[in-house]
């Protein structure tokens, strides 16, 4: 069972093509491939298989490390890009993938890098049934009310938006990340990002994941946060400034999303016969 391993500014995912697989993954499998000192280790997961729709390179599946399945994530589609025209499965620079989320377009704009076109952003959506038009909400989590722009990228982001860098670097996400994520507003869980604005178009961004937990990136993370930027009066494109490194979110008037960084192989290698029958026995 063969895979290769990237990352993007240390969001790190197991990439696996659907032939190289003897059973179907299982969320039990998933976690057991994902665990840091019994497996391989990594932030999730990318199946990658034959699409079903002509005109498309592949299908993406997204796995998170709990064994939950995401609609999309930004750094692994990107991840998947470049995995997919390095190994020729792309013949050309610009293509398209399936996701659940929908169709996303990938443009390579050097061997590390590319823009992926994410669709339209929304900030209603059924992940947030009592949303208002504006996406505005609040809600109350650890003794603290909190307010959010909701927005929708694939995914259900809530964006939270703290006055000063220094307010944003003294928050605890272990503590108020999953009381966030899993609160009744969100029927189906949701990503938390908590960004404050530097100067220009350029803003710091902490993300918490959706079975996951707090990252050093997220791009769909990163994208919820500038969309929430440029809503409340920012330029785009925004640059967005994660522990792990920086991302480019570009927000058009009618809402279309762009999302732009690296991403690079660490490994490629082959699971043990004797690990591959330990996934078995999960099943």
């Amino acid at each position: 069972m063969k895979f290769e391993k990237w990352q993007a500014l240390g969001n790190d995912y197991i990439v696996i093509e659907s032939e190289q697989l003897p059973f179907a993954l299982a969320p039990a499998s998933i976690r057991a491939l994902c665990a840091a000192h019994r497996g391989v280790g990594a932030d999730g997961v990318v199946l990658i298989s034959a699409p079903e729709r002509p005109g498309s390179v592949a299908r993406l599946r997204i796995f998170n490390p709990d064994g939950s399945e995401a609609e999309v994530s930004g750094n692994g589609a990107r991840e998947a890009a470049l995995y997919l025209r390095r190994t020729g499965r792309a013949s050309a620079d610009a293509f398209s993938v399936e996701t659940a989320a929908g169709q996303l377009r990938p443009t390579i704009t050097s061997p590390i890098s590319a823009t992926i076109e994410m669709g339209r952003a929304r900030v209603r959506s059924d992940d947030f049934p009592s949303g208002t038009e504006d996406g505005r909400g609040e809600l109350t989590a650890e003794g603290r009310t909190w307010a959010f722009r909701y927005v929708q990228v694939g995914n259900p982001q809530c964006a939270i938006r703290v006055a000063s860098l220094p307010q944003l670097e003294a928050l605890d996400l272990a503590e108020i990340g999953p009381p966030i994520e899993g609160h009744a507003l969100f029927p189906n869980r949701t990503n938390v990002s908590w960004f404050a604005p530097l100067a220009g178009d350029r803003i710091r961004a902490r993300i918490f994941e959706r079975g996951v937990g707090e990252t050093s990136a997220s791009g769909t993370g990163a994208t919820g946060a500038a969309v929430a930027f440029v809503l409340d009066g920012g330029v785009s494109p925004v640059t967005v400034v994660l522990d792990g490194g920086e991302l480019e979110v570009a927000v058009q008037d009618d809402m279309r999303v762009a999302l732009t960084g690296s991403a690079v192989p660490v490994f490629r290698g082959e699971l043990a016969a004797e690990f591959v029958e330990e996934l078995r026995a999960l099943h």
